[in-house]
C-alpha cells in the first residue's frame, strides 16, 4: 500500500484520537480560565501557528471573496459555537455525560437532513440501522455520568446551541466550501472564530491563572486538537459524505471514557464496553458503502 493510501486509510481513527482528547483538555485547562478566554488564546495560538506554517510552505489562499466567506461561516459554526457551547455548557454545571450525549445527535440530525434534501446521497437503511446502533451505544457510555452536573435551561440551551452549531457547521461546509489548502483554510475559520468569541471573553468574570496545566492545555489545543483535529475534520468533509463522516463523533465517548480511566483512574463499568461494541458496530454500518471522491491529499503536498 502506498503511503498517501496508508494515511488516508489512517484519518478517521487518527482523527476519533485526537479528538476524544478534547474533554481531558478542558479537565486540565477549565479551572484555570475562563471557558471563552481560553477558547479565544487557543484560536490565536492556533494562527500564529497556521501562518508559520502557511509561509514556510507557501500554501495557497483560497482564490474568490465567495470562498473565504464560506470558509468564515464554517468556522464560525464548528469553532466558536460548537466548542464555545460545549465549554459553557460544562461551565455552567452541566454534567460531561450529558454534554456528549446531546452533541452525540449530530449524526441523526445529519442523516434527517440528507435524507429530506438528498442532495448528494440518501442515507441506506443499513446506515440507519448503523446511526442509531451508535446512538444506542453512545447512551449506554454516558449512562453512568448523566447524574453528574446540575441540568438546568441555561446549559441545556448551551449544550443544543453547541448541537446545531457543529451540525449546521458540517453541512454548510459539505455543500458550499470548495476544495482549498487545509492550512490556510483552518486559518480563515479560526480567525472568524476569534473574532466572534473575542467580545463574549470579554465579558468573562473568572479568575485566570497561568497555571502549568493551563499552558499544557493551552498547548495540545493548539498543536493537536486545532493543528490535527480540525485539519482532519475539513480533510474527512471534503472526503466523504457528512452522513459517514459524522458517525465518526459517536466514537469520541467511548475513546473519552477508556482516556479518562488510563490518565485520572476514572472507573469503567462493563456498559461503556457494551457501549463500545455497539458504537464500533454502528460506525462500521453507517460509513459503509460511502460514495468516494477524489482524494485531496494533492492539496496539502
Amino acid at each position: 500500500m502506498s503511503r498517501p493510501a496508508a494515511l488516508l486509510r489512517a484519518m478517521p481513527a487518527l482523527f476519533v484520537l485526537i479528538w476524544s482528547t478534547g474533554f481531558v483538555v478542558a479537565r486540565y485547562g477549565m479551572p484555570h480560565a475562563p471557558p471563552l478566554t481560553f477558547l479565544m488564546l487557543r484560536y490565536a495560538l492556533s494562527v500564529l501557528a497556521f501562518l508559520v506554517w502557511i509561509v514556510v510552505s507557501r500554501a495557497a489562499w483560497p482564490s474568490t471573496p465567495a470562498q473565504w466567506l464560506h470558509l468564515a461561516v464554517t468556522g464560525v459554526f464548528i469553532h466558536a459555537g460548537y466548542l464555545g457551547g460545549v465549554w459553557a455548557a460544562v461551565k455552567d454545571g452541566l454534567g460531561a455525560g450529558f454534554v456528549a450525549l446531546i452533541v452525540g445527535l449530530q449524526p441523526l440530525l445529519t442523516a434527517l437532513w440528507v435524507s429530506a434534501t438528498g442532495r448528494a446521497h440518501r442515507v441506506a437503511p443499513h446506515q440507519w440501522l448503523g446511526l442509531l446502533l451508535g446512538l444506542a451505544g453512545l447512551v449506554l457510555v454516558v449512562w453512568h455520568k448523566l447524574h453528574m452536573g446540575q441540568a438546568q435551561a441555561g446549559n441545556l440551551a448551551l449544550a443544543a446551541f453547541a448541537l446545531a452549531s457543529i451540525t449546521v457547521g458540517a453541512l454548510y461546509q459539505k455543500r458550499w466550501v470548495q476544495p482549498c489548502d487545509v492550512r490556510t483554510a483552518n486559518t480563515v475559520q479560526l480567525l472568524a472564530a476569534m473574532v466572534v468569541t473575542a467580545p463574549l471573553a470579554l465579558l468573562e468574570r473568572g479568575p485566570f491563572e497561568w497555571h502549568p496545566e493551563l499552558v499544557g492545555a493551552l498547548a495540545w489545543s493548539v498543536l493537536a486538537l486545532t493543528l490535527g483535529g480540525s485539519s482532519l475534520l475539513y480533510l474527512l468533509l471534503q472526503r466523504g459524505a457528512a452522513t459517514s463522516v459524522t458517525s465518526l463523533m459517536y466514537l469520541v465517548p467511548p475513546c473519552t471514557a477508556l482516556l479518562a480511566w488510563w490518565l485520572f483512574g476514572e472507573h469503567v463499568t462493563p456498559l461503556v464496553f457494551v457501549g463500545l461494541a455497539f458504537t464500533a458496530v454502528g460506525v462500521a454500518l453507517a460509513v459503509r458503502e460511502a460514495r468516494p471522491v477524489h482524494p485531496i491529499f494533492k492539496e496539502v503536498s
